[in-house]
């Protein structure tokens, strides 16, 4: 969706897409909007509690299935597992997508992981193919007059131009950019805590043999999760970054992550839309 500054100032029934890598405010932004009475599509939700709450809950299932006591109950159906995946808790589906390495130290062969990561990559694409029904659901059913699209930061990962302009069509997509000088901040914030994540197949195969010839491995069983989560995420920031550009270039508009920071209420937000589409046709030094 394109927008005049007066268009913006305007807009009633306000639908906006958040991009960008995790740990730059999207979440933030969508439990400030949530609180002032905007619906708030989690794309991670949305993936986690329809598109893998089935493969999720296989795998629960088969590790209980281990234990002997566990298996008895399963089998005569005595107990029942649910997952209990929350917006602002994601555990479930972080434990599902798991991290590549040692077995031993709590990391996926090769293959699984990669079953895996195609599974969550399909599962985001539905994900977002949803945008437009929820749009209307917001309204219709549950009378919200806004919409924030909190999506993963994965989604310039996914290689599908139609999901991207479709999030056009239906939303204001705000880019939130990191300032150079906050970089190295996000990235040891993401490796002080190494989280699962999604890779585009190519860059992951890239990674790994990268990651074996430095280390001086012979095999993937030897890898440490942790380690790999921590070495790889400055080479995918680096690697998104360009693809964020891409999609918010001609598609949306940008901020950074540290106007968003400055963001308390509604009024702040609506401030930095009008902020950013006055910048969108500003000459830009790159």
């Amino acid at each position: 969706m394109k927008f005049t500054v007066e268009e913006i100032r305007n807009w009633r029934n306000r639908r906006v897409t958040l991009l960008g890598m995790s740990g730059v405010g999207k979440t933030y932004l969508s439990a400030v909007l949530r609180r002032h009475d905007w619906f708030h599509y989690s794309g991670d939700y949305r993936i986690g509690t329809r598109y893998l709450d089935e493969p999720i809950l296989d795998l629960i299932k088969a590790q209980a299935m281990q234990v002997p006591f566990l298996r008895d109950l399963l089998r005569r159906d005595w107990i029942f597992i649910r997952n209990n995946i929350k917006v602002n808790d994601l555990g479930p589906v972080l434990s599902f997508v798991g991290k590549l390495g040692n077995p031993e130290l709590g990391g996926l062969p090769l293959r699984e992981f990669e079953r895996r990561q195609a599974l969550y990559r399909q599962a985001e694409i539905a994900a977002m193919h949803d945008v437009p029904s929820f749009i209307d659901k917001a309204r219709r059913i549950y009378g919200y007059s806004n919409f924030v699209n909190d999506v993963g930061g994965s989604l310039c990962e996914l290689d599908q131009p139609e999901v991207i302009e479709l999030l056009a069509r239906h939303t204001l997509i705000l880019y939130i950019q990191v300032p150079e000088q906050d970089e190295a901040k996000l990235i040891e914030r993401a490796q002080a805590d190494p989280k699962p994540l999604y890779y585009r197949p190519e860059f992951l195969r890239s990674a790994v043999k990268d990651y074996l010839l430095e280390r001086r491995l012979e095999f993937v069983a030897q890898i440490d999760p942790d380690d790999f989560t921590r070495w790889v995420f400055p080479r995918l920031f680096h690697s998104r970054v360009p693809r964020y550009e891409g999609i918010a270039r001609p598609h949306g508009y940008r901020v950074t992550s540290t106007e968003v920071t400055q963001v308390r209420d509604e009024q702040d937000f609506l401030q930095l839309l009008e902020l950013a589409v006055s910048r969108k046709d500003q000459p830009r030094d790159d």
